[in-house]
């Protein structure tokens, strides 16, 4: 058998906006893009927890603006499709407890001055939020430069929601999962879907036939591009056989819980820190969106068909401690030279990344459903392809072109 007639799959998950850790995550961004927009230069740690009936709101937070945290929530519960006491909890009747404090001292001297101010090297210099390790990656498999099945989940999760708020599928819920393998030769080229499932909540009275044939043709058909699709890929719609006690009455919900479908879908590595609920002081959530945007401008420009660039920070501390780059044997030029070309043209200090990315400007509640890179569908300055010419320049590739 060749390379190229070897199939190895590789499956990656959504879950949808009502599923009730993304409920959870959609509530803390939605309490920072309100104090945010309040006041740009707040610190902002939000974690939220969800369960039949109620919403607990808690974490840290130092500002100048106030917050009516209550109707924060409730109005994103009631946008996300909770408007219906029979499914357990919606947005007029769900009770909310805050517990919400100021952020350590201790964390802000780090962060209002870095060990370089301090040393008097870089003067007002932000600190990083937090220590941790970051990973951006990027691919040339899709459009979007994305891992393929990450990229479909989020697609056949978006168009469930999608088909319940028009009407098209009226007895779709709010909660929901999709899940994709992809097959890919060995070339690491992606070649079919193997296997497609979904799991939504829906109403009592349809019929399981008839759901999944609704949810096949009018979601996973629509989604999923009909050329990977063929008469071998199997279709699981609700393979319990029934999905209609959902959301925070089925089951607790956590923000922060659903890390891997907020990034690459396993393709890549994860340094563990989550995003929703944070302000762009947190290395967490920028450090991440700093090394996704290098990654991606990095697989534009050729330097790599496939790449991964892991950051790591320290607490209080302005630069990065190190900056790994992984090629996985695609690179058009030595990994030593991607590193420095990316040293040339990316300042990856806190500080440097929230002016480059424009991050106190950003409206964080968009993304905490499918995915925070990848997005096609929104504006986000992490996902811009903008450096490609400089990097091509610099690592000496201009009119060269990477192998087939």
């Amino acid at each position: 058998m060749s390379d190229a007639d070897m199939r190895v799959p590789f499956t990656s998950e959504s879950v949808t906006e009502g599923h009730p850790d993304k409920l959870c995550d959609a509530v803390a961004d939605a309490v920072l893009d309100d104090v945010l927009a309040r006041d740009p230069g707040s610190r902002v740690a939000i974690e939220v927890a969800a369960t039949t009936g109620l919403v607990l709101v808690l974490g840290e937070l130092t500002t100048e603006a106030w917050c009516d945290v209550q109707a924060v929530v409730r109005h994103t519960v009631r946008d996300i499709g909770y408007t219906d006491s029979r499914l357990g909890f919606d947005w007029e009747t769900c009770g909310t407890i805050t517990a919400i404090k100021e952020q350590s001292p201790d964390i802000a001297l780090g962060v209002d001055h870095a060990l370089e101010s301090r040393r008097g090297e870089d003067p007002d210099e932000l600190g990083a939020g937090d220590q941790g390790m970051m990973f951006g990656y990027a691919s040339d498999e899709t459009p979007e430069l994305m891992p393929m099945p990450i990229q479909l989940a989020h697609q056949v999760a978006r168009r469930l929601a999608e088909v319940r708020k028009s009407g098209r599928l009226p007895f779709l819920r709010p909660d929901g999962k999709s899940q994709v393998t992809v097959e890919y030769d060995g070339s690491g080229r992606p070649v079919r879907v193997g296997t497609v499932v979904v799991s939504t909540q829906h109403d009592p009275e349809v019929a399981s036939s008839d759901l999944e044939e609704a949810v096949v043709e009018e979601v996973v058909r629509a989604a999923v591009p009909a050329e990977l699709l063929d008469d071998r890929t199997r279709y699981l719609v609700n393979p319990t056989g029934r999905f209609v006690i959902g959301g925070p009455m089925g089951d607790s919900g956590l923000s922060g819980r659903k890390i891997i479908v907020d990034t690459y879908g396993g393709m890549a590595r994860h340094g563990g820190g989550s995003f929703s609920g944070k302000d762009p002081t947190k290395v967490d959530r920028s450090g991440a969106y700093m090394a996704r945007y290098v990654a991606k401008n990095v697989v534009a420009a050729g330097l790599a068909r496939r790449f991964e660039l892991q950051l790591a920070y320290a607490i209080g501390v302005a630069h990065p401690l190190a900056v790994n780059v992984e090629t996985f044997g695609t690179g058009a030029v030595a990994d030593e030279r991607i590193a420095a070309v990316i040293s040339e043209h990316f300042d990856l200090r806190p500080g440097s990344i929230i002016e480059t990315l424009g991050l106190r400007g950003v409206r964080y509640r968009p993304t905490a459903s499918y995915g925070h890179f990848g997005r096609s569908d929104l504006d986000l300055p992490w996902e811009r392809v903008n450096r490609v010419e400089a990097l091509r320049d610099s690592a000496g590739l201009r009119g060269a072109r990477l192998p087939a």
